[in-house]
């Protein structure tokens, strides 16, 4: 569940990725942008293969300016060795598991070299440009991805005090409260993320699963009764979807909350889930989507409406869920028998 294991979106600088998000998608893309840096235009020539490779665009930086590229090169080689990292890290648990591979201290060491030469490019960087905002948003990310996260939340504080109307950092910094408080703290960060840019579909996401985890603070910051938070939480999400109708985890969000309701709220649950089947991407996420369909449709006592989502349900990721509420439908399909009160007796 997406909401239990909350992994918050950040933001790290306009042209940024989201990390962690599309990294098993992106390693041909990379290789291409270290082939656009020794490009005669870098920064041309790297703009160009996004588009070709995504459809996105990303901003142009000023070829007459040495500082912006430098810059873009430091993101480019934070990149490049994010995605080593991921390599080296695979390569080793299928040489263990194969009974081979490269001691863990080894892979240690690698790992730690690769980080700290990137680590003293952003460094080196912002020494010398101090008041370069976006470098400050990416080294916070590179900062909090590596595990420093009070680094990266001088960075973030840094590049909110040189921008104060940029969204970004206000954003990250709520992530980082979120996590570990105050929690009022990140629903007041959230709130002037949004504030700032009410069209972005990822701050209303963010604080949605953060009054909808935390309903005490919730209650105590906005002042709101505990079904007037769920309330907000809920019509956040749909703020969110609005803004990203085509985004399946926000959505599978969204369906999920209503599970956590007090009471729960099964017939909007199952029209959400029903909504989610609409925009899933793949097979695991449309059977994903029939597991829920058939959990509610139990509680709702659509019982053959359960089994035709069950029967559905072929993928092995799924099939301990699969037994279970197959489990759960029968025993629901024998209670009527087994409920029966016995015959009255005969008149004497």
């Amino acid at each position: 569940m997406s909401i239990g294991a909350w992994s918050s979106r950040f933001e790290f600088a306009p042209c940024a990725r989201r990390r962690r998000i599309y990294l098993q998608a992106v390693s041909d893309l990379l290789a291409g942008l270290l082939s656009a840096v020794l490009s005669t235009n870098p920064p041309q020539a790297a703009s160009n293969l996004v588009a070709e490779k995504t459809g996105l665009s990303i901003p142009i930086v000023n070829t007459n300016d040495p500082v912006e590229v430098e810059y873009h090169k430091i993101v480019l080689a934070d990149d490049a060795a994010e995605q080593d990292i991921l390599k080296w890290t695979d390569d080793a648990q299928a040489f263990a598991q194969a009974g081979g591979g490269e001691a863990r201290l080894t892979l240690h060491m690698r790992i730690r070299q690769r980080l700290d030469g990137v680590r003293r490019q952003y460094e080196d960087f912002l020494q010398r440009h101090p008041q370069h905002v976006k470098a400050r948003l990416a080294f916070g990310s590179f900062l909090n991805d590596t595990g420093d996260e009070d680094g990266a939340v001088a960075q973030w504080d840094a590049a909110r005090e040189l921008a104060p109307t940029n969204p970004a950092p206000w954003n990250n910094l709520a992530n980082i409260y979120g996590h570990h408080g105050p929690v009022k703290k990140a629903l007041e960060y959230y709130g002037k993320a949004i504030e700032l840019d009410p069209n972005e579909s990822v701050y209303y996401h963010n604080l949605a699963v953060t009054v909808y985890l935390f309903r005490p603070d919730a209650r105590e910051y906005y002042h709101l009764t505990e079904q007037e938070v769920f309330d907000k939480a809920l019509a956040l999400y749909r703020q969110a979807i609005k803004l990203a109708p085509d985004d399946f985890v926000l959505f599978s969000d969204y369906a999920e909350s209503f599970y956590g309701t007090n009471p729960p709220r099964w017939k909007d649950g199952l029209e959400a889930w029903t909504e989610a089947l609409k925009i899933a991407h793949d097979d695991a996420e449309r059977e994903g989507v029939f597991v829920h369909l058939a959990r509610i449709n139990i509680k709702l006592g659509n019982y053959d409406a359960a089994r035709e989502r069950l029967n559905a349900v072929t993928n092995d990721l799924y099939a301990g869920l699969k037994r279970t509420l197959m489990r759960n439908l029968n025993e629901a399909l024998a209670k009527p028998a087994t409920n029966t009160p016995p015959p009255a007796p005969a008149a004497k």
